[in-house]
């Protein structure tokens, strides 16, 4: 993995942001832990000021896309006042002709869920209905590991399939046919009718869409540097989301601004 925004000369991968910029391109983010920090509280979880006003102008100049595990509503009122072109809640399983289907797997899966893990209640392990999956968290937990097998024994008793897609200090439960960050990602860029794509995230989720081989049509970018993870390019951390906006934002800016100069001489 390399540095995106490398500070030494010629390591700033200025030019790589412009090869995108100069293209139709689709900028897409995950939420937690990419434009927003991590936060003890799930509900307390929000843009900091500086990256909303950044991400506001970058959807002005861009197409961009939000993909989380959060719930469609739920983003769209903690991203207002950005106008975001797609908004993808529960890692598009709640569009699609099987989202229904989707549905009664995770209401059949809940109450069995729910009672298998009654008996752990000393390990504070919180279960959240997203209606199109699970998500179970132990951030509270002070034996993650004792939780995190409790969750998988849990799971394997349940009657229709599921996979597990862990986060951090938290497990999402979803039907094993549904899609994924990576599936999402593709059919937003196909809709968009965009050559290429950008993506940016921090979690096991996003392996997903790091891990789709499509050199020069989607450039993956991990925030946080990891040995394991598939994307090329990482930041440092979730504080140079800004940074990373601001370059996208200045790149496309100076692309308009000599393309308004050309016409004006022309």
């Amino acid at each position: 993995m390399k540095p995106l925004l490398g500070r030494g000369r010629g390591q700033s991968n200025d030019d790589l942001l412009a090869q995108f910029a100069c293209c139709r391109v689709l900028l897409a983010f995950d939420f937690d832990g990419t434009l927003a920090p991590i936060v003890r509280d799930r509900e307390l979880a929000v843009l900091r000021a500086s990256t909303l006003r950044l991400f506001e102008r970058l959807c002005e100049l861009y197409p961009c896309a939000v993909v989380s595990g959060r719930s469609q509503r739920d983003l769209t009122r903690r991203l207002e006042p950005a106008a975001v072109e797609y908004v993808v809640g529960s890692q598009r399983l709640e569009v699609g002709r099987r989202a229904a289907a989707f549905a009664r797997q995770v209401a059949e899966a809940l109450p069995i869920l729910e009672a298998a893990l009654a008996g752990y209640a000393g390990l504070k392990i919180d279960i959240e209905d997203k209606q199109y999956s699970i998500a179970v968290h132990y951030r509270r937990s002070r034996g993650k590991r004792e939780a995190q097998n409790a969750i998988a024994q849990a799971v394997a008793r349940l009657p229709a399939r599921m996979r597990l897609i862990p986060g951090k200090l938290v497990v999402n439960i979803v039907p094993a046919a549904a899609p994924n960050k990576g599936d999402a990602v593709l059919a937003l860029r196909a809709q968009l009718g965009a050559d290429t794509a950008l993506y940016v995230g921090d979690d096991v989720s996003d392996e997903d869409v790091f891990c789709l081989d499509q050199p020069g049509r989607l450039l993956g970018v991990r925030v946080g540097r990891s040995l394991r993870s598939a994307a090329p390019y990482y930041l440092r951390d979730q504080a140079e989301i800004d940074e990373l906006l601001r370059r996208l934002i200045s790149v496309r800016a100076g692309i308009a601004q000599r393309e308004r100069l050309r016409r004006l001489g022309g």
